[in-house]
């Protein structure tokens, strides 16, 4: 299996060595992406890896430093890491560094041209995203007991996590100055703490509102302001929620395998295929990028080719 990291780890820093000066330099541009960007750290720490992997290459293949490289050492770093069977991930996000590194330094002044400008981004494979159909999805929500409490709980996540396409971290990561719901929506914090507006139905609402004055209360004692909590009064965790699901999953005869991104997914896809705009569900999935949310557009063209196979008395 590849290694997502890269072929290889960049060497430690000596300490008791001079740091180079295009060590110095790349630092600043990555403190600039924390602070100025809200970058997370995991994404900071990776273009670090992927960036001083090419300075330690170019100082070693071609007696470069980072900041003098041109086109053609970055194409041939690029060939290096295929060679040493890198992912098409891996490569795309190590020119992604490289482009906002060198695009950087010449909105500086630091370097008259783009190196990146004609670089090819690696091809990367098509991989459609798992998606629940809308009737697997009514019998994922019926599954709790909400005759008890802790079923009046998991109901509420599961209809709130269909209705807002939100991730696993930002549905446990909930707290309570989050919640809007006479205004109908909640504030949902993403990557780099990124915040949106997202619309909460009136079933995921009602379900909502009904664990706040019923069961959390009981069970939160005022403790926290963590929206869920777990019979002990803790925040629920992520592998809390993953082991519920699926149980749930199991419980409602779901045969393919379940995750809370595969209901993020199902949300996306189910929303397209009624008609709504990509804008918009780029915007409530808290995508940077549309074509991050383009991939549903490919989802729903599949789909609607497997009903086409199976109705269709020509197909």
């Amino acid at each position: 299996m590849t290694n997502e990291a890269g072929p290889a780890a960049p060497a430690p820093p000596d300490r008791s060595a001079p740091v180079a000066p295009w060590r110095r330099r790349l630092e600043l541009w990555l403190e600039a992406l924390a602070v100025e960007r809200g970058l997370s750290p995991r994404t900071v720490d990776a273009y670090r890896s992927d960036l001083v992997r090419l300075g330690q290459w170019l100082e070693s293949e071609r007696g470069l430093q980072l900041e003098r490289a041109d086109g053609r050492a970055l194409a041939e770093h690029l060939r290096w890491l295929h060679r040493r069977e890198i992912s098409p991930r891996s490569a795309a996000r190590a020119l992604a560094a490289m482009r906002g590194y060198f695009r950087a330094l010449v909105e500086e002044g630091e370097r008259a041209g783009d190196p990146t400008e004609h670089l090819a981004a690696p091809r990367r494979s098509l991989r459609l995203p798992k998606v629940l159909d809308e009737l697997e999805v009514v019998r994922l929500l019926e599954a709790p007991d909400t005759s008890e409490p802790r079923g009046v709980r998991d109901k509420a996540m599961l209809e709130l996590l269909y209705a807002t396409g939100l991730r696993v971290s930002e549905l446990v990561g909930l707290r309570i100055a989050q919640l809007e719901l006479r205004g109908g929506y909640l504030i949902a914090f993403g990557k780099g703490s990124k915040e949106r507006v997202v619309p909460v139905g009136e079933a995921a609402e009602r379900w909502l509102g009904r664990y706040l004055r019923e069961v959390r209360p009981a069970w939160a004692r005022g403790r926290h302001d963590a929206v869920f909590v777990s019979r002990r009064g803790g925040a629920l965790t992520r592998q809390g929620f993953w082991k519920l699901l699926k149980a749930y999953g199991r419980a409602a005869g779901v045969t393919r395998s379940l995750s809370p991104h595969v209901l993020r997914h199902s949300f996306a896809t189910h929303l397209l295929e009624h008609g709504a705009d990509l804008r918009a569900v780029q915007s409530l999935l808290g995508h940077a990028d549309i074509s991050t949310t383009e991939i549903y557009t490919h989802v729903h063209r599949e789909r609607l080719r497997g009903i086409y196979d199976r109705f269709h008395p020509r197909a």
